[in-house]
């Protein structure tokens, strides 16, 4: 690809078989820092709105050393591997390399917006938006460190392709990311290869689908404004407005739903807190649409004490009002949790062969299946509903107390107690809805 974002004569130029513009859908990520985050803890909560019927799994991958000059295939393309990968928890729509969201070793957390913005996103295959994510978790020791590695990734190979999974029209956004560590958050909101980026310490933030940033930019592309000149969208005298400038003109839409749900929170914003926010379906950020669905959730708390652990909590499932978000804690024998993993179908995966989607194949796993039950129970029977939902409750309660525990300990973390820590809470929900 060379600078301006053509191909070269022989590159891969595929793009999608229908030009069908796609709105992106409803979908919320926040981050919380002390003080109004509880006792010294950064908070981070991710909803994924998806396609109602796209499974997202949960996967773990340890670090890893790689060959010189060997290469990564991600969704669409191939690019160069670095040396050394970090270890990295995804929650990703199954049929993609990449993930919605998802943490690394070193308390990284970055989740993805897709967003409309003035210019339409390239429908020729590149990396995705969630391909992005994923580098960025596996190369990047800090927030700063994953948004240097992205944007490097964005000016060198661009991004576009089909966000979903879909033979009969191409729905390719631009795209927004949240970046988090213990001690800073970073918006990053990218054009093509175009961004720019600020940096939070304190408060809270919400991001959605849509363009937030404004005259607080904190890093952006070298050519960006001279870029926004060129296209007669910016005179150059006013100040310059990120948002203002590169949003579509009949974009009216806000973040209120998700910004209003986690500012008027008064008390502490703790995990419980963020749960609850991912939760509102009466706010509008927990989607349940003809089309869309909140397919995954995750909350993550990040301690600034360096001495306590990182703790990520991944749902796995569809619909945080009725699915348990269960903890996660990086050490070094993570045990593989395969019943909240898809069915792996090779190089014979639609998703991989070309032309792409040609058809959909039962990407459900076991967790997915269980709960599928549970949802139908919810729905059709008000008694045994209620009765179901307030166990589930409870197990998540009881996972919540003991991470609670965790973190207010002054003694060490005994690895071997939490190597199989999501395993084991996934086969307790499993067997809870059988």
């Amino acid at each position: 690809m060379t600078r301006d974002g053509t191909f070269k004569t022989g590159e891969s130029a595929r793009t999608c078989l229908s030009t069908k513009m796609a709105v992106a859908p409803p979908s919320y990520c926040f981050v919380a820092f002390p003080p109004r985050a509880k006792d010294g803890l950064v908070v981070f909560g991710k909803n994924s709105a998806r396609p109602r019927d796209e499974v997202q799994e949960v996967v773990y991958f340890s670090a890893a050393d790689h060959e010189p000059e060997s290469k990564v295939e991600c969704t669409y393309i191939s690019i160069d591997q670095v040396p050394r990968t970090h270890a990295i928890v995804l929650s990703r729509p199954a049929w993609l390399w990449g993930a919605e969201m998802g943490a690394n070793e070193h308390g990284v957390c970055i989740a993805n917006e897709a967003i409309n913005a003035r210019e339409p996103a390239a429908e020729t295959e590149a990396l995705l938006g969630m391909d992005l994510v994923r580098l960025g978790l596996e190369r990047g020791t800090t927030a700063k460190e994953a948004l240097d590695v992205i944007v490097a990734l964005l000016e060198e190979h661009g991004q576009g392709g089909n966000y979903y999974e879909d033979a009969h029209a191409c729905h390719s956004f631009q795209s927004a990311y949240l970046i988090v560590d213990r001690e800073e958050a970073w918006v990053l909101e990218t054009v093509g290869k175009y961004w720019a980026a600020e940096q939070i310490t304190e408060g809270v933030k919400c991001i959605c689908n849509q363009l937030s940033l404004t005259t607080k930019i904190d890093a952006q592309h070298p050519e960006l404004r001279s870029y926004a000149q060129s296209q007669g969208w910016w005179t150059g005298e006013d100040e310059f407005n990120f948002s203002e400038v590169f949003s579509p003109a009949d974009d009216h839409l806000d973040c209120c739903a998700g910004k209003d749900s986690l500012e008027k929170k008064e008390e502490s914003i703790t995990v419980q807190t963020m749960i609850d926010i991912l939760r509102d379906k009466a706010g509008g950020v927990c989607i349940d649409s003809e089309s869309f669905l909140t397919t995954a959730s995750v909350v993550s708390v990040l301690p600034q004490n360096r001495s306590s652990p990182c703790i990520h909590y991944f749902t796995g499932t569809p619909d945080p009002s009725r699915s348990i978000f269960k903890p996660f804690i990086f050490v070094d024998d993570v045990k593989l949790v395969p019943k909240a993993q898809s069915p792996c179908f090779g190089d014979d995966d639609p998703a991989k062969k070309e032309p792409r989607f040609q058809e959909k194949p039962d990407r459900r796993h076991e967790l997915y299946k269980a709960h599928q039950w549970a949802r139908a129970v919810i729905e059709s029977d008000q008694e045994q509903g209620r009765k179901l939902r307030k166990t589930m409750l409870e197990l998540e309660k009881q996972g919540l107390e003991a991470m609670e525990e965790i973190l207010t300990s002054s003694d060490p973390l005994d690895p071997t107690e939490v190597g199989d820590l999501f395993y084991d809470c996934v086969d307790t929900e499993i067997k809870f809805f059988k």
